[in-house]
């Protein structure tokens, strides 16, 4: 079931969240009823319950892209009460990094919540799942417009990815990378509006990004436009705002149009530009 698990989350690389989210509530319902129907030893149904806290975030995630927000947070709660209950204290810790997460991502930065999911610095606790959650915590504390925060909380990701690790990430974290890192760290400083602190981190990272990646990749330009046109870029901001667009045709995600449709609005002011105008059209 983890195995299975494990596949149906790449799922996650190529589709929307309205795509996968069916599978990943199926996954749950077979789950619940292993749990209710099955017999097993203690050990196997504290593990059954992990996976499901681990497949109720992942629902919830799905949830979220999805644009179903209210859904999402539910999904992230019940999850974030199962690992509790089973002491699995890194999916608690990541089920409130993602209800933040959503959040921040809505404009409306939940900062107990963020703040909570921090994981001190213990050899008990995976340091790439350290790193994810600090990365969260950053991006909340950006949005927030904090910035002194949100470049501390990057410092502490960077250095916790560079840590040696003695046993391998949990699958649900085990995609967070150097590139991912990168990323992260550009959109934070995208939201800060520091520019010339983005642009590069994006710009590198994006330029060997995968185009089969398209949800993510569209949305995460979305950060590289804006931090170009906080710069006086209008012109460039529109070409990625175009590339941007083209990438998440029939993708089932809402996420990268909002931000498109944010950033045409910004672009309005220099519609008289003729790479400007192609892009708003």
């Amino acid at each position: 079931m983890a195995r299975r698990t494990a596949r149906l989350r790449r799922l996650d690389n190529y589709l929307g969240g309205t795509d996968t989210l069916p599978l990943y509530e199926a996954e749950i319902r077979s789950t619940i009823t292993t749990l209710r129907t099955g017999t097993f030893s203690d050990s196997t149904g504290r593990a059954l319950l992990s996976l499901l806290a681990e497949q109720a975030q992942r629902a919830g995630w799905a949830a979220f892209d999805g644009g179903n927000e209210n859904y999402a947070a539910t999904l992230f709660t019940k999850s974030r009460s199962i690992a509790m209950e089973i002491g699995n204290q890194l999916l608690a810790a990541n089920a409130l990094a993602l209800l933040a997460y959503q959040r921040a991502s809505l404009g409306r930065p939940n900062l107990s919540a963020a703040e909570a999911s921090r994981l001190p610095t213990d050899a008990r606790f995976n340091p790439i799942v350290r790193a994810l959650l600090l990365e969260r915590l950053a991006f909340t504390y950006a949005v927030a417009g904090l910035e002194r925060q949100a470049g501390h909380a990057l410092d502490e990701a960077h250095d916790a990815l560079d840590q040696p690790v003695d046993d391998p990430a949990p699958d649900w974290a085990a995609w967070v990378d150097r590139d991912e890192r990168r990323i992260m760290t550009g959109r934070v400083w995208s939201e800060l509006r520091r520019p010339l602190r983005a642009v590069p981190e994006l710009e590198e990272t994006l330029d060997r990004f995968n185009d089969m990646y398209a949800r993510d990749k569209a949305l995460y330009s979305t950060w590289l436009a804006s931090a170009y046109l906080d710069a006086g870029e209008a012109e460039q901001a529109a070409h990625v705002l175009m590339r941007s667009k083209r990438l998440c045709e029939g993708i089932a995600s809402p996420r990268p149009t909002a931000r498109i449709n944010a950033l045409r609005e910004r672009l309005l002011p220099y519609r008289d530009v003729v790479p400007i105008a192609e892009a708003l059209a």
